[in-house]
């Protein structure tokens, strides 16, 4: 499938996410050093945290939301909301004595609109594409993602520190473009809304994620991808944390690697192997048993973050990422489209969001493994990182191809 024959939404939802995610991961991860530094490291702490839970909630109010209303308007508002806020967060850099409070708020209000509208952004993708063809358009919109993250990175690292009014301008300009591009090309989808059931609102949008959470097939899924997650989420917190203080510097010339260094060639590395081989990877997958694959690519990928865990040489930590990161380019697209497959098509925003539980879980398991490696020795914490990997494994496949068959085959017993 080329991509003059892409359906036009596909299009708009692939080139508007591409921004939106170098938008914020230009300026996001600088976040908690901006309000350490105005407002000190506890205020900050506390501050992300509210809004890590802020954003949690509007995820699932989304979720709800973009099934009872038309997924064009829900991004129309949320996008042109979401520009207003960073623009206030960019006038209150204006001052000498920036104007934190206004700039925090902003900084809540786009991440809650963000929220919001991220899974009508999901559910289009689902909308847009078939069973036939959606392992290929997840591919595309895995490399779309890596991409867009690496770009956002290289801004903020080479403007944010002495630039940061002109980064903020700029990328205002490039909001203020998305609620643009959604009103002249995104198209309203004949997709079946979700009716009201219940005369309480928020009784039927908990009725409603009532739906996913007896899903069990779909449960044992998210689960799975939540322990899988993890591993490469640790990465950024116990393995960063590990080679800070252990790994033993090395010289190229004059330039010293370091720990923190040696982390950040593993993040472009991983960047660079998705960008350069997502398409050949995928093509590669296609001629194979998608089970078999998954299985393979799970394997692979569990090897691989299993000894980064404890690894402290340069040539196996550059090694066992290569092993991860095909494993991951391998199973990533098939669960994804797997994952879609299993969504009703009058709840695919529900769904989307509640799926999101996958990396906030994840992203929890990873900072605990900073906890648990003050008490227990690399090793093993490579034993207990594998131990989550296999869980992961056993989950995920479980939950797309034996309960969910299962439960395929039930529901043909019964019509018959």
């Amino acid at each position: 499938m080329k991509w003059k024959e892409y359906p036009q939404n596909l299009k708009v939802r692939l080139i508007t996410s591409f921004f939106n995610r170098a938008i914020s991961s230009a300026v996001m991860p600088f976040m908690a050093l901006f309000f350490a530094q105005h407002k000190g490291a506890v205020w900050a702490g506390i501050f992300l945290g509210i809004n890590v839970f802020i954003a949690f909630l509007g995820n699932l109010v989304g979720g709800y939301i973009s099934d009872r209303f038309h997924r064009k308007t829900i991004l129309l508002l949320t996008s042109a909301i979401s520009a207003v806020t960073f623009g206030l967060m960019t006038v209150s850099l204006l001052p000498d004595q920036k104007w934190i409070t206004a700039f925090a708020g902003g900084y809540m209000f786009f991440m809650l609109f963000s929220s919001l509208g991220r899974p009508s952004m999901q559910a289009i993708i689902i909308d847009s594409t078939t069973a036939e063809n959606r392992k290929a358009i997840y591919a595309l919109d895995y490399w779309f993602t890596n991409l867009s993250l690496a770009i956002g990175a290289a801004l903020g690292g080479l403007f944010y520190a002495h630039h940061q009014l002109a980064l903020f301008t700029a990328l205002t300009i490039a909001s203020a473009c998305l609620p643009i591009a959604y009103a002249i090309w995104l198209q309203d989808t004949s997709v079946p809304l979700l009716a009201q059931k219940h005369k309480n609102i928020f009784i039927d949008l908990i009725a409603n994620y009532k739906v996913a959470l007896q899903d069990k097939p779909f449960v044992m899924a998210i689960v799975g991808s939540m322990f899988i997650y993890a591993a490469e989420f640790s990465l950024n917190s116990y393995i960063g944390v590990r080679l800070a203080e252990e790994f033993r510097p090395l010289f190229v010339g004059n330039f010293e690697i370091s720990g923190v260094r040696m982390l950040s060639i593993l993040n472009i590395q991983n960047m660079l192997l998705v960008v350069m081989l997502t398409f050949i990877v995928t093509k590669m997958t296609d001629k194979f048993d998608k089970k078999k694959m998954l299985l393979a690519g799970l394997i692979l990928y569990s090897i691989g973050y299993t000894v980064i865990t404890s690894a402290n040489v340069w040539y196996a930590l550059l090694l066992f990422n290569l092993v991860a990161t095909i494993g991951e380019l391998i199973y990533s697209p098939i669960a994804n489209a797997e994952k879609a497959n299993m969504m009703p098509e009058d709840k695919r925003g529900s769904y989307s969001a509640f799926s999101g539980i996958s990396f906030s879980g994840a992203d929890l398991i990873a900072r605990s493994t900073i906890i648990m490696g003050a008490f227990l020795v690399p090793s093993m914490m490579s034993v207990y990182i594998g131990f989550i990997l296999m869980a992961g494994t056993s989950l995920l496949y479980g939950g797309l191809f034996v309960v969910r068959g299962k439960k395929r085959k039930e529901l043909y017993v019964k019509t018959v």
